[in-house]
């Protein structure tokens, strides 16, 4: 029973986009380790960019930066 746990920033990912996420990560356990895609469990984690950090700044701070 494989449990994949995907991490993104909050910022603006579509509902097919997640979709995508799902069917792309479970065909890659089926192809690559043969596991059972009725008992594979993708949670994808939207997290807020103040509280991602990336060596010592803020996802939020760097995305201004970039700008």
């Amino acid at each position: 029973m494989p449990y994949i746990n995907i991490k993104i920033t909050d910022e603006g990912v579509t509902k097919a986009q997640k979709q995508a996420l799902i069917k792309g990560t479970t065909d890659l356990l089926v192809n690559v380790l043969g596991k059972n895609p009725q008992t594979t469990f993708v949670v994808i984690d939207e997290v807020n960019t103040d509280n991602w950090g990336i060596g010592y700044d803020q996802v939020t701070e760097l995305r201004k930066i970039k700008s």
